[in-house]
């Protein structure tokens, strides 16, 4: 039985830096997502989770993590890295249309209600938090 959306909870996915986490944690996701009934939000935050993810890994040469939460109707995703530096701003989406690479903060811009960073000291380790929302919709 799903649990009830209105409960709030929080799930961390910690990551080495090997581009095979994308998909670990694009999967792990789908899976917290569903066991808590919350599958109609699956596919944006599957594609919001890999770009997040995929920044972590590809920029920076420490182990990352995944975070997921959920409160008050409003599902929060991001990344940890142990890069302190900030992230790149995003770029216009329709002017990197074509490009192999670049897009994924603009993505993010693009798809989520409300994204952003700040910088983060992990377990004594530096680093930073990029993430973002989605508000459900009944």
């Amino acid at each position: 039985m799903p649990a009830t959306e209105h409960e709030p909870w929080e799930y961390s996915l910690y990551i080495p830096n090997d581009p095979r986490a994308v998909i670990v944690s694009r999967r792990t996701l789908r899976l917290i997502l569903t066991m808590h009934g919350l599958i109609r939000l699956v596919d944006l935050a599957e594609l919001l989770a890999a770009e997040l993810v995929s920044n972590a890994v590809r920029h920076t040469k420490g182990p990352a993590a995944l975070r997921v939460s959920w409160s008050a109707g409003v599902l929060r995703i991001g990344a940890w890295d142990a890069d302190p530096e900030p992230p790149e701003p995003p770029r216009v989406l329709e002017q990197i249309a074509e490009a192999e690479e670049g897009r994924g903060l603009a993505l993010v811009r693009a798809c989520a209600d409300l994204w952003g960073w700040h910088p983060l000291a992990r377990h004594g380790n530096r680093g930073k938090f990029v993430w973002c929302e989605l508000a459900a919709v009944a």
